[in-house]
């Protein structure tokens, strides 16, 4: 991972570039920014480790945790709210067997996320999956999705 780190550095140090840009490399290569990283960018290129986690926990595009192989996103808006978000996510909770402190599933398969809106309440409720919209969503058809993502990564 040093290597890794090192070329994230480089480039870095080539383009003049900036703690963002750093992050944004980092998430790339790893799929969320490890500790790990924050640390050895801070002591080799003198910034504080809080300037890192600064930036990185004031944009929600950053995860400082590992994120799952498919990416399921349900819109908590109102109208997806009124329309039966809070099924579907507790339905998606319950079979992905996410603990309450946990939104990626122990096998790192699925993360759960939840949006405030996705801007498309004409089709309430809405689900994202791996960034393809589903609308009117049902739970048992949001169960049937997640099943044939698992079946899909275990052949």
């Amino acid at each position: 991972m040093q290597e890794k780190y090192d070329q994230l550095i480089k480039s870095f140090k080539d383009h003049e570039g900036n703690i963002v840009t750093l992050l944004q490399e980092t998430q790339e290569a790893f799929g969320y920014i490890p500790e790990e990283a924050v640390f050895y960018f801070s002591q080799m290129l003198d910034i504080p480790a809080s300037s890192f986690y600064g930036v990185a926990t004031f944009y929600a595009q950053f995860y400082l945790k590992p994120r799952g192989k498919n990416i399921i996103t349900a819109c908590c808006g109102t109208a997806c709210y009124v329309k039966g978000s809070d099924k579907l996510i507790n339905s998606a909770r319950r079979e992905l067997n996410l603990t309450d402190a946990s939104d990626t599933s122990e096998d790192r398969l699925f993360t759960l996320d939840q949006v405030a809106c996705v801007g498309a309440c004409s089709i309430a409720p809405v689900v994202l999956i791996n960034k393809e919209v589903y609308g009117n969503m049902t739970t048992d058809r949001l169960i049937k999705e997640l099943k044939a993502l698992r079946k899909v990564s275990d052949e």
